[in-house]
């Protein structure tokens, strides 16, 4: 508030107060232009910048391993426990019972081994099944 709307209560009148409205118009006016320009070239900036670390995340990046519905796997531990230095790393076999999007499957326990009957792991966190009797079967047929 102004000294005189302290004082009285009412704004002061003035003969120039048409003037300074249309000073003030104007000068909003320019403020806004000059937001709109600033806002486009601080979204191009953006861009530019996210389609740069795009390209760098994806220098190293390789592509997801694709199972097939009735493939085995074996899935990696995440929960560990005090005293499970000497454990094995992966549970399994699972079976691949469905495909969901994003690499991501549904997995059911083939047998008695340790971990949960029915779960869903990314393929990150998956690998192909090897049993020691295809790794024999294999070693013995040359």
């Amino acid at each position: 508030m102004t000294p005189f709307e302290l004082m009285f209560g009412v704004k002061m009148r003035d003969k120039d107060d048409g003037i300074l409205k249309l000073i003030e118009e104007e000068i909003i006016q320019e403020v806004n232009d000059k937001r709109q320009e600033l806002r486009e070239k601080a979204k191009e900036s953006i861009r530019k910048i996210q389609e740069e670390n795009v390209k760098y995340y994806n220098r190293k990046r390789k592509e997801a391993f694709s199972y097939d519905i009735g493939d085995l796997v074996a899935i990696k531990k995440t929960q560990f426990s005090q005293g499970s230095k000497l454990y094995p790393k992966f549970l399994g076999p699972y079976e691949v019972t469905e495909k969901k999007r994003n690499d991501r499957y549904v997995l059911n326990k083939i047998g008695t081994a340790e971990g949960p009957i029915k779960t869903t792991s990314s393929a990150d966190y998956m690998k192909p099944w090897v049993s020691s009797e295809d790794s024999i079967s294999s070693g013995t047929d040359e």
